[in-house]
């Protein structure tokens, strides 16, 4: 626990604001931070699903929640005068690959301008701050070979969701090395990094054409999961392993050492695994004989067949690894879904994954 009692001990009294915090990541990341003692704003769009993690775990009790766009400038620079952040975590996004099909000017105004939106903001305020900005592992140009991207590998992305995270990155490079270079962060104050996740997975998650929650909502009904191609390997990680990578940049950020921080990190597994692999794992740990099924969809957009981070860089600068195996992420999600499923209370969910924080950092 001396790292998750280190972290408090940075963050404990700070004023932190989160973008997308009514999303499944940027949910679980304000509970994680008013547990620590921080002060919480959050800013987004009201939630999107039924049931949603927001409503589900009561979020709204302890951190101040503001509705809004996340490209509305008087919106923002009014959130960012009265919040005053010395973090911000900026989470706000279109997060979904086959709607960006559908959606491709929407994705690209929020994924991008709505980052650019945020960073000038951030710039015209002026005032000290940490900045950590979310991307994704679809930002690198991938060729499906499977070898792990380093942060150095170029941008790229064929579908609009991926091309809107490269460029996201784009802008926050820009950014950093226009306005907050960090050779002179003690003269502007803002330090500057971006986060590369992997596929993100974990109790509270209901997006649409997603994994696990697809697979949440067909065994609680009683139904097989349908699977379009479990060939796909992906860094697939439980939710806790990222959010503890945010955590740790912005207590690097925090301190003396933020200039060798303020810069990309990858956060993901070593490796990667197979849809087959994830969605069996997840069937056994649901348990009740629940089952998945490959259901072909030739209308389904191309997808890269596989996809790896090369995380070593955030374990060199950070002191981040990864824990926990593909098995312990779907166990662990399972067991969030069905206490929900049952009708668990908030602070029972909340206290799981309290239980799953202190878990992480004592392994």
């Amino acid at each position: 626990m001396a790292g998750l009692e280190r972290i408090a001990a940075a963050l404990r009294g700070k004023r932190a604001l989160v973008t997308g915090h009514t999303g499944f990541k940027g949910g679980w990341l304000c509970q994680w931070l008013a547990d620590l003692g921080a002060d919480v704003t959050g800013y987004a769009l009201p939630p999107e699903t039924e049931p949603d993690l927001f409503s589900a775990i009561r979020l709204g009790e302890v951190v101040r929640s503001v509705h809004g766009d996340i490209r509305e400038r008087a919106r923002l620079d009014t959130v960012l005068r009265e919040s005053r952040p010395e973090m911000v975590f900026h989470l706000a996004a279109q997060p979904l690959v086959r709607r960006s099909y559908r959606q491709p000017l929407e994705t690209f105004a929020v994924n991008v301008m709505g980052t650019v939106q945020l960073l000038d903001a951030v710039r015209a305020r002026g005032e000290r701050c940490a900045v950590v900005v979310v991307t994704s592992d679809k930002c690198y140009q991938n060729d499906g070979s499977g070898t792990p991207h380093k942060e150095t590998d170029a941008l790229g992305g064929k579908d609009p969701y991926s091309a809107s995270k490269a460029a996201a990155e784009l802008v926050v490079g820009a950014y950093r090395s226009s306005f907050f270079p960090p050779s002179k962060l003690a003269e502007h104050g803002i330090a500057l990094a971006s986060v590369r996740a992997g596929n993100v997975i974990g109790g509270g998650d209901w997006g649409e054409d997603r994994l696990i929650p697809d697979g949440a909502r067909a065994f609680g009904r009683g139904e097989p999961l349908r699977v379009r191609n479990p060939r796909m390997t992906r860094p697939f990680q439980h939710v806790i392993e990222p959010l503890a990578g945010y955590l740790l940049l912005a207590e690097r950020l925090l301190g003396p050492d933020a200039p060798a921080a303020c810069r990309a990190f990858n956060l993901g597994p070593a490796g990667a695994t197979s849809v087959r692999t994830l969605v069996t794992e997840f069937a056994a740990a649901w348990g009740g004989g629940v089952r998945w099924e490959e259901i072909p969809d030739p209308e389904a957009p191309a997808e890269a067949p596989a996809l790896a981070l090369d995380p070593s860089d955030a374990g060199q600068v950070l002191g981040w690894r990864p824990r926990w195996t593909s098995s312990d992420a779907a166990r662990r999600s399972a067991i969030w879904y069905r206490a929900h499923a049952e009708g668990a209370a908030p602070p029972t969910l909340r206290d799981l994954f309290r239980r799953d924080m202190a878990d992480w950092f004592s392994t």
